[in-house]
């Protein structure tokens, strides 16, 4: 099993694509520990996953969640070997939107939502590595839309920021840090269905358009099932050689038309 005996943090593991990948881990032999906002989805999350699985509720905006969370990773595990950050979410109904439209309220909430709070568990993170001596890894999720705008259906232009954000701090990072061991990629899925992406799932115009956009396998939405492997593939030693890394999985997104 890839991730035989690794202690790996999901943040936002408890729903959509975290719970997904955190399935997925578990199956290679990870000991997890999940973080989310709501307590009666997070203790279900764990039950699901099995006995021995760590879990915390709190919100991802909140520096001291991120440490809290490597505290019971470390109290349960002994150790910290991996991170993966998948917490996020949309702005729109908070004012995100094109720049003319976009609201100080939405641009603080977005901001708040998806980039800082990446900050937060990554630094939390890399203590934790540096502490130990010992490396580690950290995935960040990414999108899409951080190099490949869709305006007419996907015009979110804080979102679009701060993803391209975690870019620019997941590279910055995995250059500085390569020389500890610490590992540093961020995943950019494209359309997927999540309990975010429910706009999008229930418009025909943009599914008309994903089949465009998105070809591979008939033209569809993702599935969180979808990145399962190359989570598993980018916190293993299959990808020890690897770091500073954007992994698209996005049916085609970042090449196609539309």
């Amino acid at each position: 099993m890839r991730l035989e005996g690794r202690s790996v943090v999901i943040v936002g593991g408890t729903t959509g694509m975290g719970l997904s990948a955190a399935r997925a881990c578990a199956r290679e032999g990870a000991k997890l520990t999940i973080v989310g906002r709501d307590a009666e989805t997070t203790e279900a999350a764990a039950r699901e996953l099995g006995s021995g699985v760590g879990s915390l509720t709190g919100d991802a905006t909140d520096p001291s969640v991120a440490a809290e969370a490597v505290k019971v990773a470390v109290g349960c595990f002994g150790r910290l070997d991996g991170l993966y950050h998948v917490a996020g979410g949309s702005g729109r109904s908070r004012g995100d939107g094109p720049l003319h439209e976009l609201t100080d309220e939405g641009l603080a909430y977005t901001l708040d939502v998806n980039l800082k709070s990446v900050f937060y568990s990554n630094r939390a993170a890399v203590r934790r590595f540096l502490l130990q001596g010992t490396g580690g890894v950290v995935l960040n999720m990414g999108s899409v839309i951080a190099r490949s705008p869709s305006p007419e259906f996907f015009g979110t232009h804080a979102y679009a920021a701060a993803k391209a954000g975690i870019e620019g701090m997941t590279l910055g990072c995995a250059a500085y840090y390569a020389k500890h061991g610490v590992r540093f990629n961020v995943i950019a899925p494209g359309s997927v269905e999540t309990p975010m992406s429910q706009r999008a799932a229930g418009d025909t115009q943009i599914l008309q358009f994903l089949k465009s956009k998105q070809p591979l396998d008939g033209g569809r939405m993702g599935r969180p099932e979808d990145l399962d492997e190359a989570v598993v593939f980018l916190l293993s030693d299959g990808s020890k050689f690897v770091t500073g890394q954007i992994f698209a999985v996005d049916g085609g997104w970042s090449v196609s038309d539309g």
